[in-house]
């Protein structure tokens, strides 16, 4: 069964063009131009119930621009959604008992009340019964960490800690879909990790379905079973997470600082990114050649640091849109 159906789906924006000078700039000032950009170009998609979808791709991709009109929040030029049975555009506020969203930085908490305060508020607007409430705050104030700074005013905390704010507010409803811009932005590993099990946890007891943007990869192979890959506005490839990983996730970056010069010969499954004697950087595809036997050629003794990351989302979409182009 589909909760999200979403039907040759387009979204256009009006952006000033730059113009280069002086002239050109005092010229834009008086007399602007204009182009028009396809934020979201015809795409086209479902989401089963209890899935955990991730929706990525580079930054300008379209991404945001999508979930905003899934929520309603903004409405497409033309086509078609239906979520959980309800047009966004003329249902939003019957669709906000069953659904929550945390977008990227935008903040959704009251600045000058404490999270506590802001998630009692919450709970009030969607006529929960405030026993309720308190067992849901209790529970979240124990699952995020939250007792340092549950009375603590939201402008007064980090990053990281309104983030965990804010995803609580989200949950406060018990939605039946949450939508996830970029959620484990600014946090620690631990929190992090706190989080993919909470969501983890509400998906596989209650059956809420996930629609994830993220540039963590450990957000999107830890959580997700199929990936939906946007770029320009339009969908490149929609396919499982064993599929994405198998062909375009299997490399990694090894960066390292060596007390004494290497040299390495070419070897199947290496790339030499960098080589300046005592520091290298490496690209290593783990199918052909797994991260121990690469260190094992560089001398281990002589490793004054290391350093090892995955590829970055954004090259691995770019790999995927020149792929979906050939």
């Amino acid at each position: 069964m589909a909760v999200i159906e979403v039907k040759h789906l387009n979204k256009k924006f009006r952006v000033k063009e730059k113009e280069k000078g002086l002239k050109g700039s005092i010229k834009a000032i008086f007399k602007p131009k204009y182009k028009t950009k396809k934020a979201v170009n015809n795409i086209s998609f479902e989401v089963e119930k209890g899935e955990v979808i991730a929706f990525i791709g580079p930054n300008g991709a379209g991404k945001s621009t999508t979930i905003k009109m899934l929520t309603g929040i903004l409405y497409p030029d033309s086509g078609k959604i239906n979520i959980l049975g309800y047009d966004p555009t003329k249902d939003r506020k019957k669709l906000s008992y069953e659904i929550s969203s945390v977008i990227g930085q935008k903040e959704q908490l009251w600045l000058h009340l404490t999270p506590y305060d802001n998630f009692k508020f919450i709970g009030t607007m969607y006529d929960i019964p405030n026993s309720v409430i308190e067992k849901k705050i209790k529970e979240y104030i124990d699952v995020f960490d939250l007792k340092d700074f549950i009375n603590t005013p939201v402008r007064g905390l980090s990053l990281g800690q309104r983030i965990r704010c804010e995803i609580v507010a989200a949950l406060i409803n018990d939605p039946k879909i949450l939508f996830l811009d970029e959620p484990t932005i600014g946090l620690d590993p631990v929190v992090k990790e706190n989080i993919r099990t909470l969501i983890k946890r509400l998906n596989k007891e209650f059956k809420t379905t996930i629609f994830l943007t993220s540039h963590d990869i450990s957000d999107i192979e830890k959580l997700c079973k199929r990936v939906i890959v946007v770029n320009d506005g339009t969908i490149v490839m929609d396919t499982t997470m064993d599929e994405l990983k198998y062909h375009f996730m299997n490399k990694k970056i090894i960066e390292v600082k060596m007390s004494e010069e290497v040299n390495l010969d070419d070897v199947d499954g290496i790339t030499i990114l960098k080589d300046k004697g005592y520091n290298l950087k490496l690209e290593v595809d783990t199918t052909k050649k797994n991260i121990k036997d690469v260190l094992n050629l560089l001398n281990q003794d002589n490793i004054i640091d290391i350093n090892i990351s995955n590829i970055p989302l954004e090259d691995i979409i770019s790999s995927i849109y020149k792929k979906e182009k050939k």
